[in-house]
């Protein structure tokens, strides 16, 4: 897929629907919006992504337009783009100058394009928002709040009779699959109808007790063990069927497999968990993240440290698998450098950031740090003691920032099948909302 650049040099604005010397009302957010994204620096990155010869590829303002419209507003891809077709202003700040009414986009283009650009890009988005800030002078740098959080992944609320069953139809359906692609005679005897009929008589029941969850999990891992035997024969027979979707396939049977060894473990040993468990199969890199909140004491998702600067929010760090954040606040120190060109005056934690090392690490460059002295309470200060509280109580932006993002962009359930691309995005509206609010 190649890239060629848009004109961009236009005429009257809309012109056929304003009539009469009409004009775009030049105080609506989305022409505001469109003043403050640096287009031109954008493209530049965007074009690296496509070579120089084949069909050519959607323009980038385009793309990231709706983008950050779908994330503005937490649209789904459909409705992003219906959005777009309706409305003027979107069409204005998505780079046109004349109102389109045939289909511009398909949904499913923006899913390829995200695949194709992938977390780095919008990392350089990330930076080119980030520079236009510092030149407009909207961002001070003094200060750094740091804190943690887990964004929920769009799974099902795992259980283990649930994921098991969730192996075993995915087996079933695909052994049919490969019966009917390499048009195999031979019958294979999945028993699919009585480990459905078994899952169901289970959950139909409103209390369940340890013996009966404990006999249903026995019952459903036999006939799943059953079926991976079953589909792992017949791929050794293979018959015609595309090398690619065998490894396809076979990537899957994998995470089937782990998952039934697991289950199997946690059976034979009678636990309840286990080191790296998966609890979703289709999203098998999802792990559980005890939090020990009220009303979560486990969650889903993947875990990130974010750091907000002036309110403006920026993600630390990614992982799904679980970590203890008092650990890598050197990490948001050396990115907030990075960003700023120098360190923070003044880093605002909680009190499980106030280990000895993170100390030692803050006083070595001079940096004030929003924590009680270790030791008695005696040694501090009356003056430092109300400078701490008052720091302490400014710590609740940070913590309304995360729930800002969370309730209104889309980060409560990440919808993605890469979590990152998603909070991240997700994070970039929210600056952009912030920027506009302060212009």
């Amino acid at each position: 897929m190649s890239y060629k650049s848009k004109d961009r040099q236009t005429g009257n604005l809309f012109s056929e629907l304003l009539p009469f010397g009409g004009k775009l009302n030049t105080e609506n957010r989305w022409i505001k919006l469109h003043g403050m994204i640096p287009w031109m620096d954008l493209e530049t990155i965007y074009r690296k992504y496509f070579s120089s010869v084949g069909r050519p590829g959607k323009d980038s303002q385009l793309i990231n337009g709706i983008l950050i419209v779908k994330h503005l507003l937490v649209l789904s891809d459909e409705a992003a783009v219906d959005f777009f077709m309706e409305s003027p202003y979107v069409q204005y700040f998505c780079g046109y100058d004349q109102f389109v009414t045939g289909k511009e986009i398909e949904p499913s283009t923006l899913a390829r394009m995200r695949k194709r650009l992938g977390v780095e890009y919008f990392k350089k988005f990330e930076d080119e928002i980030l520079e236009m800030l510092k030149s407009r002078k909207i961002i001070k740098s003094k200060e750094l709040m740091v804190d943690a959080t887990v964004c929920p992944a769009n799974i099902a609320f795992p259980t283990d009779t649930g994921l098991i069953e969730n192996v075993r139809t995915w087996v079933v359906e695909t052994i049919k699959r490969v019966r009917t692609a390499g048009k195999m005679k031979e019958k294979v005897r999945t028993y699919c109808r009585k480990a459905h009929a078994c899952f169901l008589k289970f959950q139909k029941k409103r209390k369940k007790t340890r013996k009966e969850i404990r006999k249903a999990k026995k019952q459903l891992l036999q006939f799943a063990g059953r079926n991976i035997r079953q589909l792992k024969r017949l791929l050794r027979k293979r018959h015609g069927i595309p090398a690619v979707t065998v490894e396809q396939i076979k990537s899957r049977l994998r995470v089937a497999t782990e998952i039934y060894d697991q289950q199997m473990t946690m059976l034979r040993d009678n636990v309840q968990t286990i080191e790296d468990r998966i609890v979703s199969f289709h999203r098998s890199h999802i792990r559980p993240m005890v939090r020990g909140k009220a009303g979560k004491d486990v969650e889903f998702g993947p875990k990130t440290s974010i750091s907000v600067v002036d309110g403006y929010a920026f993600l630390d760090k990614f992982s799904t698998d679980a970590y203890n954040e008092g650990v890598v606040l050197d990490e948001s120190i050396v990115l907030h450098n990075e960003r700023f060109g120098r360190n923070p005056e003044v880093v605002i934690t909680d009190k499980l950031y106030g280990n000895r090392k993170n100390r030692e690490r803050m006083a070595k460059d001079g940096i004030r740090a929003s924590l009680i002295p270790l030791g008695r309470k005696s040694e501090m200060s009356k003056e430092h003691e109300a400078w701490v509280k008052k720091k302490q109580r400014k710590r609740n932006a940070i913590e309304g920032k995360i729930g800002t993002v969370k309730q209104y962009y889309g980060l409560e359930r990440l919808r993605f099948k890469d979590e990152e691309l998603n909070i991240r995005l997700g994070l970039l509206a929210m600056n952009l909302n912030t920027a506009l609010a302060r212009i």
